[in-house]
């Protein structure tokens, strides 16, 4: 007689993806809100205010409003990259959550190639910003699909320096023995020239203020997301939030000891609480610094990354090298 359950394994993998789909549209909430009501403090304006208790309802009310609208192809548009564009952003956003380790026990899948998978899945981002940008047939998004693609090749670079730099101290790929090799001493206390460089160029590689050049609305309109509107505009946007919850979910990993922190009871359950916090506190941060610096020219940023986030980061991994091998 046959077994008719489902392998254990698939069932796991399974309740994972569902567990991801929960993580992305939940975080989609939370920053919607976090991010207006912090940028309404900073400066010194409320927020929203009156749809529910403090405004927490304006999001739900938002939803409602998008799934309402219509969507507005443009004429001269390529309809097929047109339509496929949000989806190509939106749709991969899922994966990079099934390998994270939120605590020992809660991680969908543990690759000895986590982290290089991680990366593989995220640059996908920048194929469906040029899709838009090329598809759109706008000079606006075209411009600001363009300067995705210059800005991310070039911040790339940093970054994956900087995580050569983690990758030579733990000598693993996988995310959950890069969190143990930080038990007794997390890495941004030994290496805290690494946390700055790759938190700044994962603020750029999410194309969040003062970094947001491919959108620049006071330059390009809304740049590759000009033409769109109703979901498509709202799958590029959850995108984004899910992104940044990823970036802030790698650095938690790399640099501030994942999901060590104080003991807490049923510590192999509830430690994901302390990598929750870990992760919303570096969000806050990105919302603060957006909501605080003006925005730099694209000459700027791209002068920033090349003249000094690639050499420091070059430098570092030389003396990480060395020390390594003294």
């Amino acid at each position: 007689m046959t077994d008719s359950f489902l392998p254990p394994e698939l069932l796991r993998i399974l309740f994972a993806a569902i567990c991801a789909i929960v993580v992305v549209f939940g975080n989609a909430l939370v920053m919607g809100y976090l991010e207006r009501k912090f940028a309404g403090r900073f400066q010194r304006r409320p927020g929203p205010m009156e749809v529910g208790w403090q405004g927490l309802l304006q999001l739900a009310v938002d939803g409602v409003k998008l799934v309402g609208k219509q969507l507005v192809i443009p004429r001269q548009a390529d309809k097929v990259l047109y339509r496929i564009a949000p989806i190509v952003s939106f749709a991969p956003a899922v994966l990079p959550l099934l390998v994270i380790p939120f605590s020992p026990k809660l991680q969908g899948r543990d690759f000895d190639i986590g982290l290089i998978f991680i990366l593989a899945v995220v640059a996908i981002n920048v194929l469906a910003i040029l899709i838009a940008g090329w598809g759109s047939n706008n000079k606006y998004s075209l411009l600001g699909a363009m300067r995705s693609v210059a800005q991310n090749v070039a911040y790339e670079i940093p970054m994956l320096l900087t995580l050569l730099s983690v990758i030579l101290v733990t000598n693993t790929f996988s995310l959950k023995g890069i969190v143990a090799a930080q038990e007794g001493l997390w890495f941004i206390l030994v290496m805290p020239v690494a946390f700055l460089i790759f938190f700044v160029a994962t603020v750029a590689e999410t194309n969040r203020a003062p970094f947001d050049l491919p959108e620049a609305e006071s330059e390009l309109t809304a740049g590759f997301m000009t033409e769109f509107s109703g979901m498509g505009f709202s799958l590029f946007f959850m995108a984004e939030y899910t992104y940044m919850f990823i970036a802030c979910s790698l650095t938690v990993i790399l640099f501030l000891g994942g999901w060590h922190g104080p003991p807490l009871p049923y510590a192999e359950y509830t430690s994901a609480l302390w990598f929750f916090l870990k992760v919303y506190f570096l969000l806050i941060v990105m919302i603060w610094i957006r909501w605080t610096f003006p925005r730099v020219r694209f000459d700027q940023l791209l002068n920033f990354c090349w003249k000094y986030l690639v050499p420091f980061s070059l430098v570092h991994l030389l003396v990480t090298a060395v020390v390594l091998k003294i």
